[in-house]
């Protein structure tokens, strides 16, 4: 392991990432239906359209918050446009597309520190879309060209666009003051999503 890994894996604010919002996590997986025996396309569809109903809502708040990091990527807060491509190849039209209702209960975004736990979610999120993308492909046929796209937003960029946004959250210097707020961000987004899914009835 290389000195930056492990100065990353060391790092105070990843490891409280990692110990408040484990759990979190993990409850939501459970309750995603990629897995379930009964999903099929039209229940692909739904569930899409749930995702993007809370992508798109909270990327666009992230990207005007005025506690965005300088040097965060702002073209990789695109994942709503990604999802809006694939409601379409799956059959929606750009009008049924754009009137598709949003989440409106958001994570607080009003700093920095809650800018670095939102995107610890959202750019967490692609890693565990490599798992999805192969299942969905293989149960749904489903791919990048028709309709999955969002679950391999970052293609062969994926392990790399990650270790990058570790290595931006891991080199702020964050009381603990700081630190506390960047996990309530994460969790606040956790959260937020679960109930929001719950809402569209997608969730097992």
């Amino acid at each position: 392991m290389s000195q930056t890994s492990l100065d990353v894996a060391s790092s105070p604010v990843l490891q409280d990432l990692r110990a408040h919002t484990g759990e979190l996590h993990i409850a939501l997986e459970k309750r995603l239906p990629f897995f379930s025996d009964t999903l099929d396309i039209p229940g692909f569809l739904r569930l899409m359209q749930a995702y993007h109903g809370f992508y798109a809502p909270l990327e666009a708040a992230v990207r005007a918050s005025p506690g965005l990091p300088g040097d965060f990527d702002r073209q990789r807060l695109s994942k709503a446009a990604t999802l809006a491509g694939d409601l379409r190849a799956l059959g929606l039209s750009e009008t049924a597309v754009s009137a598709l209702p949003h989440c409106t209960e958001l994570p607080r975004i009003d700093s920095s520190a809650a800018c670095l736990g939102v995107l610890y979610v959202i750019e967490g999120a692609t890693l565990g879309g490599q798992v999805l993308r192969r299942e969905i492909q293989a149960r749904l046929s489903l791919d990048a060209g028709n309709g999955a796209a969002f679950l391999d937003v970052y293609g062969s960029d994926t392990g790399r666009h990650w270790r990058t946004f570790l290595s931006c959250l891991c080199s702020r210097t964050l009381d603990a003051a700081e630190r506390a707020v960047v996990v309530s961000a994460a969790q606040q987004t956790f959260r937020c999503f679960e109930r929001w899914l719950e809402s569209r009835e997608v969730l097992l």
